[in-house]
This record gives structure tokens, C-alpha cells and sequence, in this order.
């Protein structure tokens, strides 16, 4: 339905993290069916939604610089899906293709602030878990969304080394597209141990074909596991984002110094994921 309130609305885009992406199939129309466990950062992009005649967008924050601020910027899509219409302030600080989320956050929080309850999937794969908005298990083509409420906080650390990598392009160097699903979880109500040793054994089976195109991601990796006290690493969704988890914040936040001052070029976040 159309806006029917004057209201001016804050939203605020969380880091999307893939903690584990299993790629099970390439369905006959061409796109992947995947199997993902999704949780949260409390680091992300914040906007300010006020009403008004004409749908208009302004980007500030250290990533504004090559965020389109025309049609094709999906926050302005999710404004227009909603129906709604004003100007949308983005201030961006999460890395754009950088596989947490980006724009698909950025719609995801419109959609959440405006009520919308509608299908978000024509905007992408990773709109409707973002506008979910919490722990989520991810199935299908991004359709299928099902709160993960037993996963437990973790303190974690992101890390991107600034490049960009096209999620198309990783999906066609992709070599097997027939992979297992997730295994099993761990029994509500598992500690953090266990859930880090069903992890463990999970994959993102879009690692290799990133690193493939964007080496930088395995410095990352590397890096992170040279740090103290990490209990694991991978890459979210398509990359160039790779995250290590920690057993406290005070360990994590010591690892992303540690990082930081190794790579003073690379974009590190200390953070809770939930």
C-alpha cells in the first residue's frame, strides 16, 4: 500500500555474514539453489527515510564514493516496491561488493522501516534474509527464510582488502554446482564449542572460485589465521569479505589491531555477530 504518514523513519543496514554456503544445484532457469547459514554484525550502513513528492537518494560515509544514486541502487528500488516515496539518506560504511550484504542491506532496512511484508525477491537473492534482518537459515534461491534463533553471539572480526568481486563472475568460475547441503546443526541449546565445530566442517563453496579471481582473498584468509586465539575463518557470500571468529570481544578486537597495523590499506572491523 502507498505511504499514508508523515513519519520520518531511521534504518539501520547490518553486515550480512554467510557463515556457511553450500552452492546444491544450477536449476534449469539458470539460477543457483543454496544452502546458508546467515547471521548479523552490529557494524552496517545507517538511513533516513522523510516523505515527500519525489523518490530522491543521497550517498555520504566512506563508501559513498561509487554508489549509484539513480534506479539501478537497490534502496531506491525497495522504496519504490514498497511504495513510498521522499528522499533516502544513506550513510555507507560497509564495503560495496564486498559479499555482506551492500545494497541488499540497504533495501532489506527500507522494507523492514516501511512495513513492507510483500515479496522481496525480484530485488535479489540476498534481499529478503536481509530485510528478515536477524539469524536465519537461507535455502533455495533466497526464498525459503527460517529464523535460526539457536545460533549463538559470536565475536568476530571482518576483513575486506578493498576489491571488488563481481558475484555473476564467481558463480560461472564456480567448478561443481552439485554440492552436499548443510550438515545437520548442532542440538538447541549447544554451546558456542559445538556450533564452532559444525563450522568447522561446513565450506563456502564460492571460496575458491573468489580467490580465483581476486587473489587478495587469500592473503586475508592467511592473515586472519595468523592471528591469536581465532577459531575459524572463511569468506561471506561471494567475497571479497572474509571474517574470523573469536572466543571474546576483547580477543577480536585485539586481532583486528593486529590486522589493521599488518595491512593499514585493508578495511578491519572488530565485531558481534548474531
Amino acid at each position: 500500500m502507498p505511504q499514508t504518514d508523515a513519519a520520518v523513519r531511521a534504518a539501520f543496514a547490518p553486515a550480512k555474514i554467510n557463515l556457511a554456503l553450500h552452492v546444491t544445484c544450477q536449476r534449469a532457469d539458470g539460477y543457483h539453489a543454496l544452502d546458508s547459514l546467515v547471521v548479523f554484525a552490529d557494524i552496517g550502513d545507517h538511513l533516513q527515510l522523510t516523505p515527500g513528492d519525489a523518490l530522491t537518494l543521497a550517498v555520504s560515509g566512506p563508501f559513498a564514493t561509487g554508489v549509484p544514486t539513480d534506479a539501478r541502487n537497490l534502496a531506491l528500488q525497495a522504496a519504490h516496491l514498497a511504495e513510498w516515496r521522499g528522499h533516502v539518506a544513506l550513510d555507507k560504511h560497509l564495503p560495496h561488493g564486498g559479499g555482506i550484504g551492500g545494497g541488499s542491506s540497504d533495501a532489506g532496512a527500507i522494507l523492514r522501516a516501511l512495513g513492507f511484508t510483500g515479496d522481496a525477491l525480484p530485488l535479489g537473492a540476498d534481499v529478503p534474509v536481509c530485510q528478515f534482518g536477524r539469524a536465519a537459515w537461507m535455502s533455495g534461491v533466497g526464498d525459503d527464510i527460517r529464523p535460526a534463533p539457536q545460533v549463538p553471539n559470536f565475536a568476530a572480526v571482518l576483513v575486506n582488502p578493498r576489491v571488488h568481486v563481481s558475484t555473476p563472475q564467481v558463480f560461472r568460475r564456480l567448478a561443481h554446482k552439485d554440492n552436499p547441503p548443510l550438515q545437520p546443526p548442532p542440538a538447541p541449546g549447544s554451546e558456542a564449542v559445538a556450533w564452532l565445530e559444525w563450522l568447522a566442517a561446513q565450506r563456502n563453496d564460492l571460496e575458491d572460485a573468489a580467490q580465483r579471481i581476486a587473489p587478495a582473498i587469500t592473503d586475508v584468509l592467511g592473515a586472519i589465521r595468523q592471528t591469536a586465539d581465532v577459531r575459524l575463518s572463511r569468506m561471506s557470500g561471494s567475497g571479497a569479505t572474509c571474517f574470523g571468529l573469536y572466543p571474546s570481544a576483547s580477543a577480536a578486537q585485539a586481532a583486528a589491531e593486529a590486522l589493521t597495523a599488518r595491512r593499514p590499506d585493508w578495511w578491519v572491523r572488530a565485531t558481534e555477530l548474531s
